[in-house]
């Protein structure tokens, strides 16, 4: 088995292509991944052209995933690509992502992870058949603060989850919404491109996944109420969301015509014994709330935290992380599954939430069809 750095590809990512920077930035943190070749652009010679920016070999730079498959695949083990990261836009990630486990590779995709939940759980199908592993990049679960989070849940010391709150609070499609023409323009506001769902599709299927990941509950009951603002705007720029998890209860909101808000994401739970609350915006402080004691806040890199957060901090106390380090953690997971090493649970989100987060998408959307009412996922 190889022992050295994993040979890895994009496709899309390239120039002007902000994910793609986060990608590469995550990929390089950890020092596992080598950059070998992909196909950045759907224009080839952009794409040429963008990885020789990058020092990368001409002949590993492709037309698209098809011819990536073929020429790498007529190259000796050692010296292919093993995995690859999907950085494209939705309607692309399940025909590449199908296309790359078929063809014997290991997948990093960025979410939504498909258009449909019966995509989603081919896909998870394809996952379990080829034995290839497959990461879904929920970047907000790599924070060291949400993986110390998961774990005091997990370890009752807020008890038993009765609320929880998670808003995810963006203002960048205000100021296309308003114009038609505008509007045409944004390849979110596109059901070709981004699937049945804008604001729930791109964010608040991020709040949903924290919702998830830090209860280790889910969500098993929806209600929902959709704002697409204009008659002639088919998907939705901002929602509500009421969650049933068994006993406990709560509401994820998600806002894309929020104006000012930046990337306002926060999760708040409430046990019978406590609560905690985290926002991503300021997201080296965890806060933990407990009846008739003061408020305490934890930070990373002290020695109070579990192994999985201490794992996931790269510096000592005082020194801010920030987004690339979280997808960082993520891309170090996979590298240990690539690797045979054993990953710590929650380490990097796998194909099943890709599935459950598809299958929130279109309850969502249902609901709300449906004249707002509950609906079972």
């Amino acid at each position: 088995m190889n022992k050295g750095k994993i040979k890895w590809g994009m496709l899309g990512g390239g120039q002007g292509a902000f994910i793609g920077i986060a990608h590469r930035i995550a990929a390089y943190m950890g020092e596992r991944y080598e950059l070998v070749g992909g196909a950045f652009d759907v224009d080839y010679d952009k794409g040429l052209a963008f990885a020789n920016e990058l020092e990368l070999d001409a002949h590993r730079v492709y037309a698209d995933v098809s011819a990536m498959i073929e020429a790498e695949n007529q190259l000796p083990k050692a010296e292919r690509i093993e995995v690859v990261s999907i950085v494209t836009p939705n309607f692309l990630h399940f025909p590449m992502a199908k296309a790359l486990l078929v063809g014997g590779f290991h997948v990093i995709c960025e979410k939504p992870m498909t258009m449909t939940a019966a995509e989603a759980k081919e896909l998870n199908e394809l996952v379990e058949q080829t034995g290839k592993h497959f990461c879904l990049t929920h970047t907000y679960t790599g924070y060291p603060m949400v993986r110390q989070m998961k774990t005091m849940i997990a370890n009752g010391e807020i008890g038993d989850i009765q609320r929880v709150d998670a808003q995810y609070y963006q203002g960048w499609i205000n100021p296309f919404i308003h114009e038609s023409e505008k509007r045409k323009e944004v390849w979110r506001l596109d059901p070709a491109k981004s699937g049945i769902s804008c604001c729930i599709g791109d964010i608040g299927l991020h709040a949903f996944n924290l919702v998830e990941y830090t209860t280790g509950l889910q969500v098993d009951h929806l209600l929902s109420d959709l704002n697409y603002l204009y008659e002639d705007n088919s998907l939705d720029v901002d929602g509500t969301v009421l969650i049933r998890m068994g006993k406990a209860k709560g509401v994820i909101r998600s806002s894309q015509i929020a104006t000012g808000e930046e990337n306002n994401l926060t999760i708040q739970v409430y046990g019978k014994e406590g609560g905690l609350k985290w926002c991503q915006e300021n997201p080296t402080e965890l806060t933990l709330l407990k009846e008739g004691q003061p408020i305490q806040i934890l930070k990373p890199g002290n020695p109070y935290n579990a192994p999985l957060t201490m794992d996931s901090t790269k510096m000592a106390p005082g020194h801010p992380e920030g987004i690339f380090d979280a997808m960082g953690n993520i891309y170090k997971g996979m590298a240990k599954a690539i690797r045979e090493e054993q990953p710590l649970e929650g380490e990097y989100p796998t194909v099943q939430e890709g599935v459950r987060g598809m299958q929130f998408i279109e309850k969502v959307v249902e609901s709300n069809r449906d004249g707002n009412v509950w609906i079972k996922i």
